[in-house]
Protein backbone atom coordinates (compact mmCIF):
# COMPACT_ATOMS: atom_id res chain seq x y z
CA UNK A 1 0.00 0.00 0.00
CA UNK A 2 1.20 3.51 -1.27
CA UNK A 3 0.52 6.48 0.87
CA UNK A 4 1.75 10.25 1.04
CA UNK A 5 4.55 11.12 3.75
CA UNK A 6 5.80 14.64 3.53
CA UNK A 7 8.27 16.10 5.43
CA UNK A 8 7.55 19.89 6.39
CA UNK A 9 11.36 21.60 7.56
CA UNK A 10 12.55 25.06 7.97
CA UNK A 11 13.83 25.43 4.29
CA UNK A 12 12.12 22.86 2.33
CA UNK A 13 8.58 20.56 2.06
CA UNK A 14 9.09 17.72 0.89
CA UNK A 15 6.71 14.58 -0.03
CA UNK A 16 6.61 11.33 -1.81
CA UNK A 17 4.40 8.31 -2.06
CA UNK A 18 5.71 5.31 0.34
CA UNK A 19 5.68 1.62 0.21
CA UNK A 20 4.80 1.24 4.11
CA UNK A 21 5.38 -2.34 4.07
CA UNK A 22 9.04 -2.39 2.71
CA UNK A 23 9.52 1.47 3.54
CA UNK A 24 10.89 2.48 0.21
CA UNK A 25 10.02 5.69 -1.81
CA UNK A 26 8.17 4.64 -4.80
CA UNK A 27 8.39 7.41 -6.76
CA UNK A 28 10.97 10.79 -6.94
CA UNK A 29 10.26 12.48 -4.33
CA UNK A 30 9.56 16.24 -4.79
CA UNK A 31 10.73 19.20 -3.03
CA UNK A 32 9.31 22.71 -2.82
CA UNK A 33 10.90 25.77 -0.71
CA UNK A 34 9.09 26.80 2.47
CA UNK A 35 7.26 29.74 2.52
CA UNK A 36 8.78 32.75 4.14
CA UNK A 37 7.03 33.72 6.61
CA UNK A 38 5.99 29.92 7.27
CA UNK A 39 2.41 31.20 8.57
CA UNK A 40 -0.33 28.61 8.10
CA UNK A 41 -2.13 29.39 4.73
CA UNK A 42 1.32 29.93 3.37
CA UNK A 43 2.68 26.62 4.29
CA UNK A 44 -0.97 24.38 4.13
CA UNK A 45 -1.27 25.93 0.26
CA UNK A 46 2.87 23.91 -0.46
CA UNK A 47 1.53 20.96 0.99
CA UNK A 48 -1.84 20.69 -1.00
CA UNK A 49 0.74 21.46 -4.21
CA UNK A 50 2.80 18.26 -3.08
CA UNK A 51 0.22 15.91 -2.15
CA UNK A 52 -1.78 17.00 -5.24
CA UNK A 53 1.60 16.11 -7.46
CA UNK A 54 0.94 12.15 -6.44
CA UNK A 55 -1.92 10.05 -7.58
CA UNK A 56 -1.91 8.25 -4.05
CA UNK A 57 -5.29 8.19 -2.22
CA UNK A 58 -6.14 7.86 1.67
CA UNK A 59 -4.60 9.68 4.67
CA UNK A 60 -1.34 11.67 4.53
CA UNK A 61 1.10 11.31 7.40
CA UNK A 62 2.77 14.53 7.18
CA UNK A 63 5.82 15.61 9.58
CA UNK A 64 5.69 19.36 11.86
CA UNK A 65 9.20 20.62 14.05
CA UNK A 66 7.06 21.20 16.75
CA UNK A 67 5.29 19.47 19.63
CA UNK A 68 1.92 17.64 18.71
CA UNK A 69 -0.76 16.89 21.23
CA UNK A 70 -4.23 15.63 19.03
CA UNK A 71 -2.73 17.59 16.02
CA UNK A 72 -2.32 20.61 17.32
CA UNK A 73 1.53 22.12 17.47
CA UNK A 74 2.24 23.33 21.14
CA UNK A 75 5.21 25.03 19.96
CA UNK A 76 6.67 26.14 16.81
CA UNK A 77 11.06 25.74 15.69
CA UNK A 78 12.00 26.62 12.35
CA UNK A 79 8.39 27.99 11.06
CA UNK A 80 6.28 30.57 12.21
CA UNK A 81 5.50 31.27 16.22
CA UNK A 82 1.03 31.80 14.81
CA UNK A 83 1.29 27.96 14.33
CA UNK A 84 0.91 27.61 18.31
CA UNK A 85 -2.11 26.21 19.25
CA UNK A 86 -3.28 25.47 15.36
CA UNK A 87 -4.79 22.32 14.67
CA UNK A 88 -2.04 21.25 12.19
CA UNK A 89 -3.44 18.43 10.92
CA UNK A 90 -6.82 20.13 10.16
CA UNK A 91 -5.65 22.97 8.39
CA UNK A 92 -3.62 20.65 6.32
CA UNK A 93 -6.23 18.46 5.49
CA UNK A 94 -8.67 21.27 4.66
CA UNK A 95 -6.14 22.44 1.72
CA UNK A 96 -5.30 19.06 0.40
CA UNK A 97 -8.60 17.56 0.91
CA UNK A 98 -7.22 14.66 2.25
CA UNK A 99 -7.23 13.34 5.82
CA UNK A 100 -4.06 14.28 7.58
CA UNK A 101 -2.14 12.38 9.92
CA UNK A 102 0.25 14.94 12.10
CA UNK A 103 3.50 14.20 14.65
CA UNK A 104 6.78 15.17 15.43
CA UNK A 105 9.52 15.82 12.44
CA UNK A 106 12.13 14.04 15.26
CA UNK A 107 9.96 11.33 15.83
CA UNK A 108 8.32 10.49 12.50
CA UNK A 109 12.52 9.78 11.67
CA UNK A 110 12.52 7.29 14.52
CA UNK A 111 9.14 5.53 13.34
CA UNK A 112 11.11 4.97 10.05
CA UNK A 113 14.58 4.04 11.62
CA UNK A 114 12.83 1.53 14.54
CA UNK A 115 10.77 -0.10 11.32
CA UNK A 116 13.02 -0.34 8.56
CA UNK A 117 16.59 1.25 9.77
CA UNK A 118 19.28 1.02 12.56
CA UNK A 119 16.61 0.09 14.96
CA UNK A 120 15.01 -2.98 13.44
CA UNK A 121 14.48 -5.53 15.83
CA UNK A 122 16.01 -3.62 18.71
CA UNK A 123 14.07 -3.59 21.62
CA UNK A 124 14.43 -2.36 25.16
CA UNK A 125 15.00 1.82 25.37
CA UNK A 126 16.23 3.21 22.25
CA UNK A 127 16.90 6.69 21.59
CA UNK A 128 17.08 8.42 18.30
CA UNK A 129 19.33 11.71 17.81
CA UNK A 130 18.91 13.90 15.30
CA UNK A 131 22.06 16.68 14.74
CA UNK A 132 20.97 19.17 11.70
CA UNK A 133 19.75 23.09 12.60
CA UNK A 134 18.99 22.34 16.58
CA UNK A 135 19.14 18.47 18.04
CA UNK A 136 15.61 16.77 17.71
CA UNK A 137 14.84 13.37 19.68
CA UNK A 138 12.77 10.52 19.86
CA UNK A 139 12.48 7.80 22.25
CA UNK A 140 11.20 4.17 21.73
CA UNK A 141 10.40 1.73 24.68
CA UNK A 142 10.55 -1.72 23.11
CA UNK A 143 9.64 -0.05 19.64
CA UNK A 144 6.51 1.81 21.09
CA UNK A 145 6.93 5.75 20.04
CA UNK A 146 6.96 8.16 23.57
CA UNK A 147 6.10 10.86 21.42
CA UNK A 148 7.42 14.79 21.89
CA UNK A 149 10.77 13.90 24.03
CA UNK A 150 11.94 17.32 22.98
CA UNK A 151 14.99 16.50 24.35
CA UNK A 152 17.70 18.71 22.24
CA UNK A 153 16.60 21.57 25.29
CA UNK A 154 18.10 19.82 27.73
CA UNK A 155 20.52 22.06 29.39
CA UNK A 156 24.63 21.22 28.67
CA UNK A 157 27.37 23.82 29.70
CA UNK A 158 24.46 26.22 30.76
CA UNK A 159 22.92 26.53 27.75
CA UNK A 160 20.67 24.82 25.92
CA UNK A 161 22.20 21.14 24.36
CA UNK A 162 21.12 22.39 20.90
CA UNK A 163 23.13 25.64 20.69
CA UNK A 164 26.00 23.70 21.63
CA UNK A 165 26.17 20.67 19.83
CA UNK A 166 24.14 21.02 16.90
CA UNK A 167 25.77 20.16 13.40
CA UNK A 168 24.64 23.83 12.70
CA UNK A 169 26.80 25.04 15.70
CA UNK A 170 30.01 22.66 14.51
CA UNK A 171 29.55 24.88 10.94
CA UNK A 172 28.78 28.13 11.82
CA UNK A 173 31.72 28.30 14.68
CA UNK A 174 34.16 26.28 12.08
CA UNK A 175 34.63 23.46 15.01
CA UNK A 176 36.84 20.26 14.75
CA UNK A 177 35.61 17.65 13.90
CA UNK A 178 37.28 16.39 17.47
CA UNK A 179 35.85 19.42 19.46
CA UNK A 180 32.14 19.21 18.16
CA UNK A 181 32.39 15.29 18.85
CA UNK A 182 33.45 16.03 22.13
CA UNK A 183 30.49 17.97 22.69
CA UNK A 184 28.01 15.21 21.22
CA UNK A 185 29.80 13.36 23.77
CA UNK A 186 28.89 15.33 26.39
CA UNK A 187 25.44 15.89 25.68
CA UNK A 188 24.84 11.91 24.91
CA UNK A 189 26.23 11.28 28.38
CA UNK A 190 24.18 13.53 29.75
CA UNK A 191 20.99 11.82 28.42
CA UNK A 192 22.51 8.43 29.17
CA UNK A 193 22.26 9.42 33.22
CA UNK A 194 18.96 10.25 32.99
CA UNK A 195 17.28 7.34 30.66
CA UNK A 196 20.26 4.66 30.70
CA UNK A 197 19.11 3.66 26.85
CA UNK A 198 20.52 0.10 25.44
CA UNK A 199 21.14 2.01 22.03
CA UNK A 200 21.68 5.52 20.27
CA UNK A 201 20.86 6.05 16.99
CA UNK A 202 22.25 9.58 15.54
CA UNK A 203 20.13 10.81 12.43
CA UNK A 204 20.45 13.49 10.38
CA UNK A 205 22.65 15.08 7.48
CA UNK A 206 25.77 14.75 9.36
CA UNK A 207 25.23 11.17 10.23
CA UNK A 208 26.71 10.37 6.94
CA UNK A 209 29.90 11.19 8.14
CA UNK A 210 30.17 9.21 11.34
CA UNK A 211 33.23 8.25 10.91
CA UNK A 212 34.72 11.63 11.51
CA UNK A 213 33.12 11.96 14.95
CA UNK A 214 32.26 8.72 16.26
CA UNK A 215 35.44 7.85 17.92
CA UNK A 216 34.84 10.50 20.17
CA UNK A 217 31.48 9.55 21.54
CA UNK A 218 32.30 7.36 24.57
CA UNK A 219 28.26 6.30 26.29
CA UNK A 220 27.87 2.80 27.38
CA UNK A 221 24.78 2.20 25.11
CA UNK A 222 26.08 1.76 21.55
CA UNK A 223 26.05 4.04 19.23
CA UNK A 224 24.73 3.50 15.42
CA UNK A 225 24.32 6.10 12.39
CA UNK A 226 20.60 5.88 10.98
CA UNK A 227 20.07 4.13 7.75
CA UNK A 228 17.23 5.85 5.98
CA UNK A 229 18.99 9.58 6.24
CA UNK A 230 16.87 12.34 4.30
CA UNK A 231 14.00 9.36 3.32
CA UNK A 232 13.26 9.09 7.21
CA UNK A 233 11.06 12.00 7.78
CA UNK A 234 9.00 11.09 4.88
CA UNK A 235 8.52 6.90 5.09
CA UNK A 236 7.94 7.59 8.79
CA UNK A 237 5.01 10.20 8.42
CA UNK A 238 3.44 7.67 5.79
CA UNK A 239 3.56 5.08 8.30
CA UNK A 240 2.20 7.11 11.11
CA UNK A 241 -0.96 7.44 8.28
CA UNK A 242 -1.20 3.63 7.69
CA UNK A 243 -1.31 2.95 11.39
CA UNK A 244 -3.99 5.45 11.84
CA UNK A 245 -6.33 4.26 8.91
Amino acid sequence: MDLVGIDIGGTGIKGAPVDVARGVLTADRLRLLTPQPAVPEAVAKVVAEVVGHFPADGPVGVTFPAVIRRGRAESAAHVDKSWIGEDVAARLGDAAGRPVVVLNDADAAGLAEMRFGAGNGRGGLVVMVTLGTGIGTAMFIDGTLVPNTELGHLELDGREAEKRAAESVRERKGLSWSKWGNRVDAYLRHVEMLLSPDLFIIGGGVSKKSTKFFPYLHTKAEIVPAQLLNEAGIVGAAVAAAEAR
